[in-house]
């Protein structure tokens, strides 16, 4: 893989110019937030395949037990001729698919995007040369923002796993479901990850792991800020904090300030005070059930086909298809 396989839709200066807005809304607002995006820059990435690995954070190992179960299926299934990974990480889980379809022998193209063009660069490179044959065509970009822009001979199968669906409040996932669907031709797939409902001890655990993986996790979306926008946040004076909203159905992540303290962000022209004890939302992740996953399907476009949990019922694995929509 070498440059002319990497697309790149989201320069530098426009990374900047889009945390720059999202700041100077999110840290004005009565409440606090900022956009879970931004935990992934290259020391986020890490951060996170860290967090796959500690014991607490069920979704990844349960995910990859329906994987290992049914990507034959997958493959003979939708006989796809492009994968695209849609914030694709390491990939590693999507080897998994990539050997089913390269044995049926439909696959031609795998296209990996992801926010971190560092991260995506060593995962296409590390995919590039396990899989020689076939064409690895990396794109930076925003999901919400670069799909029309994925290249790939169809019919391709959009894999959008890790339950990262759950980090979108409702609107805003019935509004990508339906980007997805609009970049789709009809009878084209959708492979989708959601984290299901279950006992709330079970939840919190995940997010607030003993080792403090996620914690750090949680205040690198301030290192961010202070690396682009030069912000001179100090991390380690927030606390980080995850509980269940048992009415949305969801687990919040917060950054409590431990002290009254202001915070300047010369490159978004801004200074915030903060009370102690005040939060910053940093992200939501919501749980399905799976139900609710069908309906929101179909209300995007998409039929739903096939749906598998792992053996525990823990983490629930859909493929769906496109379908004509009437207006």
């Amino acid at each position: 893989m070498n440059e002319r396989d990497l697309d790149v839709h989201r320069s530098e200066e426009a990374i900047t110019t889009a945390l720059r807005a999202d700041v100077r809304e999110g840290l004005r607002a009565t409440q606090k937030w900022l956009p879970s995006k931004w935990f992934y820059d290259a020391s986020g990435s890490e951060l996170f395949e860290r967090i796959t690995a500690v014991p607490e954070y069920y979704p990844t190992r349960a995910e990859r037990e329906v994987l290992e179960r049914e990507s034959p299926a997958i493959a003979v299934t939708t006989a796809a001729h492009t994968l695209v990974e849609l914030g694709s990480g390491s990939s590693e889980k999507t080897r998994l698919l990539l050997d089913a379809l390269t044995e049926h022998g439909a696959l031609r193209t795998f296209v990996p995007l992801d926010v971190s063009e560092t991260a995506l660069t060593e995962a296409a490179q590390a995919i590039a040369t396990a899989y020689p044959r076939l064409e690895v065509r990396g794109v930076v970009g925003d999901f919400t923002e670069h799909l029309d822009l994925l290249p790939g001979t169809p019919p391709r199968l959009v894999a959008f796993l890790g339950g990262t669906i759950g980090n979108f409040l409702p609107a805003e996932r019935a509004k990508f479901l339906r980007s997805v669907r609009d970049v789709l031709q009809e009878g084209e797939w959708l492979l989708l990850g959601t984290d299901l409902v279950k006992d709330q001890d079970r939840l919190v655990r995940a997010y607030d792991d003993a080792a403090g993986v996620t914690a750090e996790f949680n205040r690198n979306v301030l290192r961010v800020v202070n690396e682009r926008l030069g912000a001179d946040f100090r991390p380690e004076r927030f606390d980080h904090v995850s509980y269940w909203d048992a009415d949305n159905e969801w687990i919040e992540m917060r950054l409590r300030a431990s002290a009254d303290m202001r915070v300047r962000i010369p490159g978004a022209d801004l200074e915030v005070d903060f009370a102690e004890g005040e939060h910053i939302r940093t992200e939501i992740s919501a749980k399905f059930r799976p139900e609710g996953v069908a309906a929101e399907l179909a209300d995007a476009g998409f039929a739903l086909r096939e749906w598998w949990t792992d053996r525990a019922g823990q983490f629930g694995v859909s493929l769906s298809q496109s379908v004509r929509m009437i207006e």
